[in-house]
């Protein structure tokens, strides 16, 4: 079930310089397939924080979009019929943009300090 970017990814052996936003969906992708959401949320929010550590840039790490980008694949994953990975991105490719979450958050809302070490719900408009 796992790939091997996301073998790699829970060993904490990726390449920053090659982890896109393709692979930052299929990590969460696979590890909501092999994990139930709170393991699967805490073991991705983990990796991309050591990730962003590794890089250098510990201050890059967001608990609200890593949380949000997490929850939005686990809604559409449950009610999938999509078989695979392409399949699955083929059927939501709305997920593949990094803007998705703007439809539920302010850009200063997602990107403020608060935003980074607590999870924030979607301002009520």
């Amino acid at each position: 079930m796992s790939t091997d970017i996301t073998s790699a990814f829970e060993a904490h052996a990726i390449d920053n310089t090659t982890f896109g936003h393709v692979e930052h969906v299929r990590v969460a992708y696979d590890l909501l397939r092999k994990y139930d959401f709170i393991d699967a949320a805490a073991i991705y929010a983990k990796g991309i924080r050591t990730l962003a550590a590794k890089a250098g840039a510990p201050d890059k790490f967001n608990l609200t979009i890593t949380y949000a980008f997490m929850s939005l694949i686990a809604e559409r994953l449950a009610k999938t019929q999509a078989k695979n990975f392409e399949a699955f991105t083929q059927e939501n490719p709305d997920l593949m943009t990094k803007t998705v979450l703007d439809q539920w958050y302010s850009k200063d809302r997602l990107n403020s300090a608060l935003a980074r070490g607590v999870f924030l719900l979607p301002a009520a408009a």
